[in-house]
């Protein structure tokens, strides 16, 4: 699948404006409640100041993230500390104005400035800083060493997993880079310790209690969202992983993958067991299959990694929208660095608010980064549209619009849109509609689960439900209920499997990915719609229908002045989040999986 990534760097999980809502907010401090002038004033005073000290902490960020030194953690600690300093005074004060009459759109930020953490002792406030930029700079520096002279960076290890049919190969990568996370465990656990009293500061149970505030919705009703759309996304997953196992045990045997109960997660082709297209060529189908590798095409044509960008840009302006800043391609990270680290983590940057857009990413030709490459415009685009809305405004409706709208463009990477690009010369397949379907679920449906129970199981930590003693045993547990992955060697006495994945390490709240892949699919039906198309779902493209791109940019422009599902209505005509719209895309494919898994099992016996 695409790449996780965030929609900007964020310094530390602050929650400046990330979502709309409040909920379980502390009582107003004594002091004398607000005017409504006063609180135009104060909102004024307070998004000037936020723009401020957001172009100097995103760019500290971005330094770190390319010039991975202790100087530069400490660059970024140090305005990491002076956001959470501004926000939680910003907080505190904004409870001055609950209650009191005020437009909407000023009641709304008096709302949203208060989803955040407060640390007021100026220490804790450093510490938490601190540990968060050393817990970055950690991840992004690991490297897993079989000898001394032999040391191998993440990508690497993921390249191996990606390709290798060896099952003792795939368990060396595997095991080497869940052995580097328990190095920095107990930083993890005092930075939970730090952020869970900050929550409480502000009248939150837990830090996780204040992330699920973020959707116009309780906390517990933002819960129960999750588990039922999961639910009902369910039987799908539940069929492709029936699937994956029976061919997976073709090719491994039955000493490797069992015929019941969980798999190994080494086996899936990704260091998270999170998608499983790198696996695509074991579980292919017999016939109806194409044989098009868009990498070899990529490869062959040497494409750079500028070209590879150009390619994405041009979808988004053959909707309609505008050429990328001339900075863009000038201040970007497009390819990784021979002379120093870089956290090579695909994400997409707004520095100063306005015009100053850039990736930073690894690329290499492949399909894989081309999605992925459409997938981090769509951030940058989203960034550009609603840049004249105020600051406290400038995010996605909710986290997870800002992750669905790249995707949601990337499901338009269909044959025919490659054809018209000039990366495909046949005329695409029509009998190979079964094939183009499995691939793109083993990216978009293998990875429903797992990006539910990332949050699931840090919202367990918050709450201190799971002790850090019992950080593996729980997401294992987690990771076999919803994934049927498990662990291919017994845990560590002190492991911290977890804290492999980036968004952990970092601090990234994961819910938004969730959302994003439910959501990517109701846009993708209501902008194909809009563009006049009335055939399977799955063969749209809307590449070159400036009627579906400027339905989508008026959504885009809202940024988060709106709770999300004026903005979800806007764009799709529906204001609840819901999986039919991926089950209708998939729906050929689920009558085709139900069926081998018939004749598979009949074979098994």
């Amino acid at each position: 699948m695409n790449k996780t990534t965030m929609k900007k760097p964020m310094v530390l999980a602050l929650g400046l404006a990330l979502a709309a809502g409040f909920a379980n907010a502390a009582p107003a401090a004594k002091k004398a409640k607000g005017t409504p002038a006063e609180a135009k004033k104060f909102i004024a005073q307070t998004e000037e100041k936020f723009d401020k000290l957001g172009n100097d902490a995103n760019k500290a960020a971005w330094v770190a993230q390319n010039f991975i030194t202790d100087d530069t953690e400490a660059l970024t600690a140090y305005f990491g500390e002076q956001q959470l300093d501004a926000s939680g005074q910003a907080a505190l004060e904004a409870r001055r104005f609950n209650g009191v009459k005020l437009a909407d759109d000023e009641a709304r930020k008096i709302k949203l400035l208060q989803l955040t953490l407060m640390l007021p002792d100026p220490k804790e406030r450093q510490a938490y800083a601190d540990a968060n930029a050393k817990l970055n700079g950690a991840y992004g520096k690991a490297k897993y060493c079989p000898t001394p002279d032999n040391c191998k960076a993440l990508g690497e290890l993921e390249k191996t997993l990606a390709t290798s049919r060896d099952p003792k190969v795939l368990l060396d990568a595997w095991n080497g880079w869940h052995m580097q996370s328990p190095s920095y465990k107990k930083l993890y656990t005092d930075y939970v310790e730090l952020s869970n009293k900050g929550a409480r500061e502000m009248g939150y149970a837990d830090t996780g209690t204040l992330w699920r505030s973020g959707y116009d919705m309780k906390p517990e009703e933002f819960s129960a969202e999750m588990e039922r759309i999961w639910q009902q996304v369910k039987p799908l997953y539940d069929s492709l992983h029936t699937y994956a196992r029976y061919k997976l045990r073709e090719t491994y045997g039955p000493d490797q993958v069992p015929l019941t109960g969980p798999i190994p997660a080494h086996l899936f082709g990704n260091m998270w067991s999170q998608s499983w297209e790198n696996i695509y060529p074991l579980l292919m189908p017999a016939t109806g299959a194409s044989k098009f590798d868009l990498t070899n095409v990529l490869e062959e044509k040497k494409t750079s990694a500028k070209e590879m960008v150009q390619y994405g840009e041009r979808f988004y302006t053959s909707l309609g929208m505008p050429k990328l800043p001339e900075t863009f391609y000038q201040r970007s990270l497009l390819e990784k660095p021979r002379d120093r680290d870089v956290v090579c983590h695909a994400s997409a940057w707004q520095l100063d608010g306005k015009d100053d857009v850039r990736i930073k990413m690894c690329i290499r030709p492949t399909e894989e980064e081309f999605a992925v490459i459409h997938h981090e415009l769509g951030h940058i685009y989203y960034d550009l549209a609603y840049k004249n809305q105020s600051n406290l405004f400038r995010t996605g409706a909710n986290d997870g619009f800002h992750e669905a709208i790249g995707d949601t463009i990337a499901l338009s990477i269909t044959p025919s849109y490659l054809k018209k690009v000039g990366l495909m010369n046949e005329n695409p397949d029509p009998n190979a509609d079964i094939g183009v379907l499995l691939k793109r679920a083993l990216a978009k449906v293998a990875f429903l689960p797992f990006g539910y129970s990332v949050d699931k199981w840090r919202w367990d930590v918050y709450s201190g439900k799971t002790k850090p003693a019992d950080y593996d045993k729980s997401w294992w547990q987690l990771r076999e209920q919803y994934m049927g992955v498990k662990r291919p060697l017994p845990m560590l006495a002190d492991g911290f499997d977890a804290g492999a994945k980036y968004h952990v390490a970092a601090d990234v709240p994961y819910a938004r990915y969730f959302l994003a892949h439910l959501l990517q699919f109701q846009f993708h039906r209501a902008l194909c719609k809009e563009a006049g198309y009335t055939g399977p779902l799955h063969q749209c493209s809307i590449y070159g229908s400036e009627k579906a791109g400027k339905k989508l940019w008026s959504m885009l422009e809202m940024g988060t002045s709106k709770p999300w599902p004026e903005a979800l209505k806007a764009a799709t005509g529906e204001d609840r989040i819901d999986g039919q719209a991926l089950l209708d895309y998939f729906a050929p494919l689920k009558v085709w999986l139900d069926e081998q898994n018939k004749q598979l099992a009949a074979k098994a016996k």
